[in-house]
């Protein structure tokens, strides 16, 4: 079992940064993909960004790319998502995943394990 756990959410003005974090624990696998989604009041959650424990390759959705930068510290077991010059629109809960087989789908069935989410909420 795989245990993931976020820290970072809060309350920001529009233009300001987070810096979000998923602390993985349990079983974990050196070819897994570690992603961030989120989910905004009355929509449906979205895929955000996500990279591999295993090469570090990167992949994030159009409306992030150039602010959010996805990251990971092996020796930590944790993932990190930058996320600067944030937005309204970009208010949501944002949660941590684990794909275990090393999926580099932006489907949220993809991912196996889920964190209990984080809050950002950006002010205009």
């Amino acid at each position: 079992q795989v245990q993931l756990v976020e820290s970072g959410g809060g309350l920001v003005q529009a233009g300001g940064s987070l810096r979000l974090s998923c602390a993985a624990s349990g079983r974990t696998f050196s070819s897994a993909t570690m992603g961030w989604f989120r989910q905004a009041p009355g929509k449906e959650r979205e895929f955000v960004a996500s990279i591999r424990w295993s090469g570090g390759s990167t992949l994030a959705t159009d409306s992030v790319n150039g602010r959010f930068t996805i990251s990971r510290d092996n020796a930590k077991n944790t993932v990190y998502l930058q996320m600067n010059s944030l937005k309204p629109e970009d208010t949501a809960v944002y949660y941590c995943a684990a794909s275990s087989s090393g999926s580099t789908s932006t489907q949220i069935y993809a991912y196996d394990y889920w964190g209990q989410g984080t809050q950002v909420t950006v002010s205009s």
